[in-house]
């Protein structure tokens, strides 16, 4: 039969070194979490939008637009599968600043993350290319969606500024700072 004989003291400091703390695991899966969130959310909400408009659509506008954006500025400059395949290109720039952040591994804690900033930084320009054509031909409701993404992407570039390498990773698990 075995006694319980408490650890001495240099035995639970090996088994503490030797296995990861709570903390410091806790650290990385909300820093990855948050930051595969906005890869995954950005990434693939233009990267689907692009696809359609390049590809599925061919550089076409849809004739339910073309019908919207009849007697528009971007109806006759620079017209509407100009204006189409423009949008399309400028969501395509996204998905490849994401792609190359992604490469150069900013996704990693301690690289700077200026690749995916600029992407973001394309999108708010997209969503505010979008939100001027649609506030052009008194589209409202889509305008507040698009001025909420806007407003959203903000809040995800300010939170990406707050994530390591910029600031220590045990302020988004709840912990002091290191």
């Amino acid at each position: 039969m075995m006694s319980a004989i408490p650890d001495s003291p240099a035995a639970t400091r090996t088994r503490e070194r030797s296995l990861p703390a709570m903390s410091e695991i806790t650290k990385f899966v909300t820093y990855g979490a948050a930051l595969g969130g906005i890869y995954l959310s950005v990434g693939f909400l233009f990267y689907f939008a692009m696809k359609e408009k390049l590809f599925t659509d061919g550089g076409t506008m849809p004739a339910p637009l073309q019908k919207l954006f009849a007697g528009s500025f971007f109806a006759s400059v620079p017209g509407d599968n100009a204006a189409w395949v423009l949008l399309g290109l400028l969501e395509a720039l996204v998905v490849v600043l994401l792609a190359v952040s992604l490469l150069r591994g900013e996704f990693l804690p301690q690289r700077r993350k200026p690749i995916l900033l600029a992407g973001l930084s394309v999108s708010l320009l997209a969503f505010g290319v979008m939100g001027l054509a649609n506030d052009m031909i008194g589209n409202n409701a889509t305008v507040i969606e698009l001025f909420t993404y806007f407003g959203v992407t903000i809040v995800a570039m300010f939170l990406i500024r707050q994530m390591s390498p910029y600031r220590p990773m045990s302020w988004l698990a709840g912990e002091m700072d290191d």
